[in-house]
């Protein structure tokens, strides 16, 4: 049974979604390891943000905020920290539910391999001939992205990153590319990433 661990100061809240998961076959938790984080923002103490902040320093479980903090800067700021998701209160149940499903799913289908790389989607690494590399999560997702098809253009995979919840823009994708680029050529990986010149990039 996945573990969920549920932050909310709004005790009836908190109290709904607890029944709400209970319901659907989730276990909830107060406090790590869990299988996905369902956070809210506004906390006594620290804050939402802080919280999802530290967790990412030891996980790479999903989380979700769950919140009624509607600005667009403090979605981005959610994201910033790491979040893979943003639902505004008050939240639609089978929306929720269904947003919890498709990341746990996405957790599930972890290993992907094509020319010669292993990408661990769970585990954020990736192996070539014996040797392994750690990865953050927006280098994951761009290799991933990449392995999935033949020839991306830039714009594909910034809208892949946004699909998947993570903030990128055209500067900082160029950024994550070259540090790939890095990792895998400390593996004997030298030309794997390729740019197509006025178009994206391709393995």
């Amino acid at each position: 049974m996945e573990k969920i661990l549920v932050i909310e100061d709004d005790q009836s809240i908190k109290d709904e979604l607890v029944t709400l998961l209970h319901a659907n076959g989730y276990c909830t938790v107060e406090q790590p390891p869990c299988d996905l984080a369902l956070l809210d923002v506004n906390l006594p103490g620290e804050s939402g943000f802080e919280i999802c902040r530290k967790l990412r320093l030891q996980s790479d479980v999903p989380v979700i905020f769950l919140t009624a903090r509607v600005s667009s800067e403090d979605e981005l700021l959610g994201f910033g920290v790491g979040a893979d998701d943003y639902i505004r209160k008050p939240y639609n149940s089978s929306v929720l539910l269904a947003r919890i499903s498709r990341l746990l799913k996405r957790k599930t289908n972890t290993v992907v391999s094509v020319k010669g790389l292993t990408l661990n989607l769970a585990e954020l690494t990736v192996g070539f001939q014996g040797q392994t590399e750690e990865l953050t999560k927006n280098e994951t997702r761009i290799l991933a992205c990449l392995m999935n098809k033949e020839l991306c253009t830039r714009e594909e995979i910034i809208e892949d990153l946004w699909n998947n919840s993570l903030y990128i823009d055209d500067n900082t994708l160029s950024v994550n590319i070259n540090r790939l680029r890095e990792k895998l050529k400390r593996m004997g990986a030298n030309e794997h990433i390729r740019t197509v010149r006025g178009v994206g990039y391709r393995l």
